[in-house]
């Protein structure tokens, strides 16, 4: 059969992208690297653009938009941040038929171009914090390319905030590590995230501190999902970010910046995804549930069902297809992940009832008309439930306990490690890293977030990564 998708046994990396391919959810574009988002694709970004949406301005922040565009002499004011971005740099030198007087760099983030018009916006104290966010296209010169993950053009949100203090600034980078974060891909992704520090090693270029949420894929590796950084004021300082305090002096602002990405429906796919294809977490699936019509005399019978469903709040399909094969449609849906199925055919209504079929357990039975949506929504709320509790015992399954850099270098070739950071250090970051391995970041013991490296008993997780 044409759907049968590579078993991630047998090749992870084919099976994620037979899934992309044969649920429609994306292909890639003409210049490489570049990625075309297919509708279905397209609607589940929507879902998690419009959470994550939510909560950044549940957090006080307003989103605004700024240039794809920035002089290349707005990179070149802070050295830390341009020396690790180089190699991805995309820049224009050539526009209108001439070479440009100064080379244009295409946006890979936004930290010097907000910093110049932060400049301008913040003059008193009584002006910050300055809270800003956009959704917008970063351009990154991808070298391995894979779609979703890793793309030369992907999407995202790119949070720069502006505070008097220190204090305020760390504050609000960790309100949106948990508060926007964590929450979205734990309740809408059902996503269990590991969420820590990173180490210098790891950190963003010209932060004082990264913070990071790492989710494990099905074949064992850590995914980056989402970053906030703590910036000090290494932004403020190259591009004047000041302001006049209540007592009348010059300060300096503290500045953060945030950003989650496209990679999330990647994500979904490797964390959730079966050799049937994607499982969709019912809070985030575009269509929760299909109503699916066996033969044609039971189509009237599965709109009434839809408008149902509709009516009680659920996003639903109705496949009244029958001039297709029943079987191929069914594959279809399972393919794209549904939470549930209604399958309506004219012996289940002669009984007064249909069939409903569970992608994320696997289970079909029958369901009685009367009252269905009550008992749709019910299963729903179960599914959700069942998909983020296996998630998270899968992960802590292949967590193992490590004391040595060599045993969390054997442990990361199937799965992550756990290992007091005082037995790694920076020497054993290193050894793990020419091995392919990296700390993907510190915790305390109690899984809370470091105020630094150097505080005692820290735990490190390292992994193989995409």
């Amino acid at each position: 059969m044409a759907n049968v998708l590579t078993p991630q046994a047998d090749d992870f990396p084919r099976w994620y992208q037979d899934i992309i391919a044969k649920a429609e959810l994306a292909e890639n574009g003409p210049v490489r690297g570049t990625m075309v988002i297919r509708p279905y694709g397209w609607a589940i970004w929507e879902r998690i653009q419009a959470g994550m949406d939510l909560r950044i301005k549940a957090a006080g922040a307003e989103n605004a938009y700024f240039p794809l565009f920035i002089p290349e002499s707005y990179m070149r004011r802070e050295a830390e941040h341009v020396e690790g971005f180089s190699p991805e740099l995309a820049v224009v030198t050539h526009a209108g038929g001439k070479e440009l007087e100064e080379p244009i760099v295409v946006r890979p983030t936004s930290e010097t171009v907000i910093g110049e018009f932060m400049a301008k916006w913040v003059q008193s104290y009584r002006d910050l914090p300055l809270l800003l966010n956009q959704w917008a296209n970063v351009v990154r010169w991808e070298l391995r390319p894979r779609l979703f993950l890793r793309t030369t053009e992907f999407l995202w949100q790119e949070g720069h905030t502006a505070h008097a203090t220190r204090q305020d600034a760390h504050e609000y980078a960790v309100k949106i590590l948990h508060g926007s974060y964590e929450d979205l891909m734990v309740k809408l992704l059902a996503i269990p995230v590991v969420v820590g520090r990173k180490t210098a090693r790891e950190r963003f270029p010209g932060a004082i501190n990264t913070m990071t949420l790492e989710a494990m894929t099905r074949d064992g590796k850590a995914l980056q999902m989402g970053t906030s950084h703590e910036l000090g004021q290494n932004f403020a300082r190259a591009f004047d970010i000041s302001f006049s305090s209540a007592e009348g002096s010059r300060e300096l602002a503290w500045t953060t910046s945030w950003g989650s990405t496209t990679r999330m429906v990647g994500g979904v796919i490797m964390v959730h995804g079966d050799d049937a294809g994607l499982r969709l977490p019912p809070a985030l699936a575009p269509t929760q549930v299909v109503v699916l019509a066996v033969k044609a005399e039971a189509v009237e019978a599965a709109r009434r069902i839809g408008d149902e469903l509709r009516a009680a709040g659920v996003r639903v399909r109705v496949d009244d297809r029958t001039d297709a094969p029943f079987g191929r449609r069914a594959v279809d849906w399972e393919l794209k992940g549904v939470p549930l199925r209604v399958e309506v055919g004219p012996r289940e209504l002669a009984a007064g009832g249909a069939v409903l079929v569970r992608r994320l357990v696997g289970v079909k039975e029958p369901i009685r008309l009367d009252g269905l949506a009550a008992q749709v929504v019910a299963a729903l709320e179960h599914e959700q439930r069942v998909i983020a509790d296996s998630a998270r015992a899968e992960r802590d399954a292949r967590i193992a306990e490590a004391s040595t850099v060599a045993e969390a270098a054997e442990a990361s070739a199937t799965g992550w490690a756990r290992i007091a950071w005082s037995a790694v250090g920076v020497d054993g970051e290193a050894r793990l890293a020419a091995e392919g391995v990296s700390v993907r970041c510190l915790q305390r013991p109690d899984g809370s977030v470091p105020a630094s490296d150097d505080e005692p008993d820290l735990i490190a997780f390292t992994a193989r990564a995409y």
